[in-house]
């Protein structure tokens, strides 16, 4: 039980804790409170600045890590329990029967080897610092409980009550997304009817690979299906609600980083600028921390519900992060033997699934069975005895030592560069572009995460699971490129394609990474700066320049119809600046899509549609710039028809959407920045939670400002909405954005604080030493040993 209670600053347990602090205090607190929490060792105090950061001052490095742990529970506490139950598969226990097979799913995906083995694996002082995160959480959900007006305001509204944690949790739910087995089951569908080449209609395949259907598998009866439980879709909150949530869609998630050497850093020291792209429009990705104690300083941003700090810096190196490629996931076709649907065959006979009962709790009902199966591959996805068809999925992050949940302590821990890649190397399975830059004015680049070795095939299909395709083992990071304190003195990251030329063929990891247009800003920024400052940096994270829109202009005809006449001549002379403020910006959108429709319309034959339902913009600007005889008989000519048709669309649908005054035009009044709860579609959530919008954003997928949409509307649903530009030794002079602020709860100051600011591009302080945050502070909170 926690005894919760205000106490004055001059109280005997705060003053012994400033004195062991070492540092007189000046009187700056608005607020005091004093919180006993069971499973710390020694007093903390958590400080809080103006922007909502927590600055947690410890004793030892355990206890900043319960300090973490405590914060982000208060801070989020629904979001991080939401997301344990659903990896944990117990939301039917606490939102009912329509829940139970998203329960199955999550317990299909969990990890089923030893943990104590797992577990073992973790040095112990990284253990304890885990350990110390999951302690704190539950202290604050001990705190809440006993104060029930302390509860997030989603408990009350919903019935439910938070889950306690359990530090082997952590390393039992693994499944987080499985999303390039999507892309296999296309390119076997498409190759199946015959059409396999439109695959690179819609994913150009970087590095450029010879596409070929793997032996054994007969593409033709390859469907949706295989997908299996995989399909089951969102959250069925449409039983509380009138009708289901959206989500984020995380398809580009991505991210920009940059490293800038002090030999070409007007301030004589590194500069590394970081902007992970992830969901916008529901809960925010990133909790912002500071955590103290001797032997450690670390800030920046981390997940909600992992410890550590994911992107951020040390008091001896700044880090940041891109996704790099690596395909991580198989799946696998297996026969079923046709006596008995609990066989299928592998090597030369017949193999029996493993197969696990469940029993699911569910709220105000009995519990729900489930039959979970394995197969030597991973877990079986679909089972159809009826076709003699079953598929399995292999993952890396479901392999033995595979779990990533310890690598942000592992990181933080480290105090140079070859112990942080020795850290990547032990604990981080995910594919990472990771930058470094430290005070001794280094910088590096190190590819991290894990690898399958593959006893055949390349991983861009579906395989036969009779052996043939099985994984062999991992390859760790040491496979993978790397660089450090290079010539030119920058590096950056964009989630291109940025394996060295001469990479063995054998070892390429993936043919997933991304246009290389943000990344070609970048270079083309940084290569001309021989003296780069931080506003500098801060102007590129903000940089709105579109490489296709450009591209795009420049093939515009000299002259077009007379309906056509005034978008061509709003795009003449613009400057490719997708700024909130430009009309021309907007016209474009319109455009852009609207010549990726009539392209594909052509192109693709009706049967594969449904298949290839996007195009690429190389391959549409190409097709522009080269038409081919896929246009007809007269390439020229229907290219010329199309685009003309495509300016008078465009043109239509901004008077629609926009009004008949081309001048009042603003792409940012169609690409709106709208953040609500996740479950506000649940009357009583949208009243208690209120929605934050009202502004517009520039930039799109291709602008390093990326903020892009999906689907058939403008408003934005990803990008960077965490960023950080860090001078690296400078600390306080560092910069941060955290859209839309630290805190979920409506009633706190920092439930959309950052949003004007991360609209403005107006970064906030990144307060770092003692001094710069006490001279700022807004309120202070001592955690206590429970007596």
């Amino acid at each position: 039980m926690l005894n919760r209670r205000s106490f004055l600053l001059g109280s005997t347990a705060t003053m012994a804790l400033l004195s062991a602090a070492g540092r007189a205090q000046p009187a700056i607190m608005s607020r005091t409170q004093q919180v006993g929490a069971t499973g710390l060792s020694a007093p903390i105090e958590i400080v809080d600045d103006p922007y909502g950061v927590p600055h947690i001052r410890a004793q030892s490095i355990p206890d900043a890590y319960f300090g973490q742990g405590y914060v982000v529970a208060r801070d989020r506490l629904f979001q991080i329990d939401l997301d344990h139950r659903r990896e944990l598969g117990r939301l039917a226990e606490a939102f009912g029967a329509g829940f139970a097979e998203h329960d199955a799913v999550a317990r299909l995906f969990l990890f089923r080897g030893d943990l104590d083995a797992e577990l073992a694996r973790i040095p112990d002082n990284i253990l304890a610092c885990a350990r110390a995160y999951v302690a704190g959480i539950n202290a604050r959900i001990d705190e809440v409980t006993a104060d029930p007006t302390l509860l997030p305001l989603e408990y009350g509204i919903l019935g439910v009550s938070p889950l306690k944690w359990d530090l082997r949790d952590m390393v039992l739910a693994r499944g987080s997304g499985f999303g390039n087995v999507g892309d296999a089951v296309r390119r076997a569908r498409l190759a199946g009817l015959g059409l396999l080449e439109l695959d690179a209609v819609m994913a150009p395949l970087r590095p450029a690979w010879d596409l070929r259907v793997p032996e054994g598998l007969d593409a033709a009866a390859v469907s949706e299906a295989d997908l299996g439980v995989l399909r089951l879709g969102s959250l069925p909150f449409a039983s509380l609600a009138p009708s289901p949530p959206p989500t984020n869609d995380r398809g580009e998630a991505g991210s920009n980083a940059w490293t800038v050497a002090p030999s070409r850093s007007a301030t004589g020291r590194p500069i590394l600028a970081n902007d992970p792209h992830l969901g916008i429009g529901g809960f925010g990705p990133r909790h912002v921390a500071h955590l103290t104690a001797p032997g450690l300083d670390v800030i920046g941003g981390g997940s909600p519900g992992l410890p550590g700090i994911m992107q951020g810096h040390t008091d001896r190196f700044a880090f940041g992060r891109t996704n790099f490629h690596i395909d991580q996931e198989d799946l696998f076709v297996l026969e079923l033997h046709p006596d008995d649907p609990e066989r299928y065959r592998h090597g030369d006979g017949w193999r029996a699934f493993e197969r696990a009962e469940v029993s699911i709790p569910i709220k105000d009902a009995a519990p729900h069975a489930a039959t979970l199966r394995y197969s030597v591959q991973g877990p079986v996805i679909s089972h159809d005895p009826a076709r003699r068809r079953a598929t399995a999925l292999a993952a890396i992050e479901l392999q033995p030592g595979a779990s990533g949940a310890f690598a942000m302590i592992a990181i933080n821990l480290a105090r140079d560069w070859e112990s942080l890649r020795e850290a990547a190397f032990r604990f981080h399975p995910s594919p990472t572009n990771f930058h470094y830059a430290d005070v001794d004015g280094n910088h590096g680049w190190q590819v991290i995460g894990f690898a399958p070795v593959r006893r055949a095939g390349d991983g861009l299909m579906p395989v036969p699971g009779d052996g043939r395709y099985d994984w062999t083992g991992m390859r760790d990071f040491r496979s993978l490129p790397s660089e450090y304190n290079p010539a030119r003195g920058w590096f950056a990251s964009a989630n291109q394609n940025n394996l060295p030329p001469d990479w063995p063929r054998d070892r390429i990891p993936a043919f997933s990474f991304r246009d290389p247009y943000r990344y070609e800003r970048i270079v083309d920024v940084l290569s001309a700066q021989p003296r780069h400052t931080l506003a500098d940096s801060i102007s590129l994270i903000h940089d709105t320049l579109s490489t296709p829109a450009r591209q795009l202009v420049a093939l515009l005809p000299e002259r077009a119809s007379a309906e056509a006449a005034p978008a061509l001549a709003m795009l003449r002379g613009w400057d490719g600046r997708l700024d909130a403020d430009s009309g021309p910006a907007a016209l474009f959108q319109l455009l852009w899509r609207e010549l990726g429709r009539r392209m594909l319309a052509v192109i693709v034959p009706e049967r594969a549609r449904e298949l290839v339902d996007e195009i690429a913009p190389s391959v549409l600007l190409g097709l522009l710039a080269t038409p081919d005889t896929r246009l007809g008989p007269n390439p020229a000519a229907a290219r010329d028809a199309m685009v003309d048709a495509a300016l008078v669309a465009a043109w239509t649908q901004a008077q629609e959407a926009l009004g008949p005054n081309p001048t009042a035009w603003r792409w940012g009044t169609l690409h709106r920045v709208n953040i609500r709860h996740p479950l506000h579609r649940i009357p009583a959530i949208a009243a208690a939670f209120p929605p934050i919008e009202g502004e517009g954003s520039g930039g799109d997928s291709y602008t390093p400002m990326a903020r892009w949409v999906r689907g058939g509307g403008w408003s934005v649903s990803g990008g960077a909405s965490y960023l950080q530009v860090i001078d690296v030794g400078g600390w306080d002079n560092s910069v941060f954005l955290n859209l839309p602020g630290n805190a979920n709860d409506p009633r706190s100051p920092h439930y959309r604080d950052l949003y004007a600011p991360w609209i403005n591009g107006a970064m906030q302080p990144l307060l770092f030493s003692r001094a710069a945050v006490d001279a700022r502070a807004t309120g202070r909170t001592v955690l206590n040993p429970a007596s």
